[in-house]
Formats: structure tokens, sequence, C-alpha cells
């Protein structure tokens, strides 16, 4: 992997950068030399991720339109945009569409689909001046293929990859990549047990007998590898998966762990 030389240092923002990927990506990014802007909501976590890595910090909520503006117009002030790391997400519920809440569909829509066409709306004209702008949408493989008690996630996930898709589409000729990353299961610290409503058993069950489900780390790799390719090459979609994870309803379980 190579990394941008002082000359040709690259600035990207994160979103979703408090924890799990996000925070991930912020560490590789920095790691690989690049000026990395973090955004997240919660203030406390980004101060210690920024002690850490030297990343700038943004706390920004991508469900408010008037916090996704004033993001904005602080970022690009500072200098040139290179890469939008659309990463803010998450799934909540695991009910079947008959008793699926409209509540938590809303939220995820919020974030999953329009905080993405927020942020992304917001950075495109800097993403275009950079002369080499990447938008990378977090999607997953519920994005792609439906599965039961995910009605609503599959949905915003669908969103998210029509988003990325449309996007593409539409810039074709200008300098922007659009890149997607639809990840399968992936243990972090917050996403399952977030959406199970803080059931620390349940969310457990999730990766029971699963030998070794991807990490924070593991992702972040992938969105670092897309990233610096060479500007003419774009990774439409990188799908990413645990070895023991062959498909979206196939998932290979070892009772002995």
């Amino acid at each position: 992997m190579t990394s941008p030389t002082s000359s040709t240092r690259l600035r990207a923002v994160v979103t979703g950068a408090s924890s799990g990927i996000g925070a991930a990506t912020v560490r590789r990014l920095s790691a690989e030399g690049w000026d990395v802007v973090a955004v997240a909501r919660r203030e406390a976590k980004l101060e210690a991720l920024a002690a850490e890595t030297g990343a700038q910090v943004q706390v920004a909520d991508v469900t408010s339109e008037q916090e996704v503006a004033r993001l904005v117009a602080s970022v690009t002030a500072a200098g040139p945009v290179h890469a939008l790391v659309n990463n803010a997400g998450g799934a909540l519920g695991t009910d079947t569409i008959e008793q699926g809440s409209a509540e938590d569909w809303q939220k995820m829509f919020d974030v999953n689909v329009l905080g993405v066409l927020r942020v992304t709306q917001g950075f495109l004209p800097a993403l275009r001046a950079s002369g080499r702008g990447d938008v990378l949408v977090m999607s997953s493989t519920a994005g792609h293929i439906a599965y039961e008690g995910g009605g609503g996630y599959v949905a915003a996930k669908h969103g998210a990859h029509s988003i990325a898709a449309t996007l593409r589409l539409e810039l074709a000729g200008e300098p922007v990549r659009v890149i997607e990353i639809a990840p399968g299961m992936v243990a972090t610290e917050e996403f399952t047990l977030k959406r199970v409503g803080g059931d620390a058993e349940k969310a457990a069950k999730v990766y029971e007998g699963v030998e070794m489900p991807l990490t924070a780390e593991d992702v972040a790799d992938g969105i670092v590898w897309t990233l610096t390719r060479p500007h003419h090459v774009n990774v439409d979609l990188l799908v990413l998966r645990p070895i023991a994870q062959a498909a979206q309803h196939k998932v290979a379980r070892n009772s002995g762990l």
C-alpha cells in the first residue's frame, strides 16, 4: 500500500468514526499518512481517537441537515477533501415485516440512506475540486439480499446500495470514484448490541459458533485498499465475508466454540 507523500497528502472525512469500523478506518488512514477528519456524535470518544491518531474531529449528526451543513462548511474551509467515507449507519430490531416498528424503520432510513445523501451532497463540490475525489458508501450484504427478521435494515441498505450505483452513473466522466463496501458478519463492540436493544446474551448468539467473524480492522483494511488504488481504478463493489459465511443464509457454526 502506498502512502501519500508530503507533497500529495490526501484528506479524508470518515463518518460514524467514534467506534467500530469508522474508528478502525481513521486509525488505518492516519497510519497511511492521510489527514483524517473523524465525524460522529460522541465527542468524548472522538477526542480519545484524536489523541491516539492525530486525526481532526468534528461532532455532527448525519441525520441533521443543519449539523451536516456546519460540518461541510468547517471541513472545506480548512482544506481540500479527497475522500468521503460514508460509514455512519446502524440496525434496529429483528422484527418481521408484520411486526416491524415504523419508528425503527424511519431511524434506519434517516441514518443509512438520508445520512449518506446529506453528507455526499455536501461534500461533492469539494471532491470534484480536488481533482481525484472518492465517495465510499458502506452498505452491507443486507443491501444485496433479503433475510427474515431484517426487513428494515435490508431495505435501508438496499437504499445505500442504490445511492452508490446511481451516483456512479451520474458522475461518469468526472474525477470522482464511487466505491461500495458490503460487509457480511462483522463482530464489533456495538452494532449487534444496539440492534437487539442492549441484550448482551442475544447479541452473543448471533456469532455463536462462528470461527473468526470479520473484525472492524478487516473492513477498514478493505476500505483503505480501495481508496489507495491508482485513481483510474474504481472498485465498484467489494463484498467482504468471513470464510465461515458462504452466503447470507449459509454460516458454518462449530458447536465446540
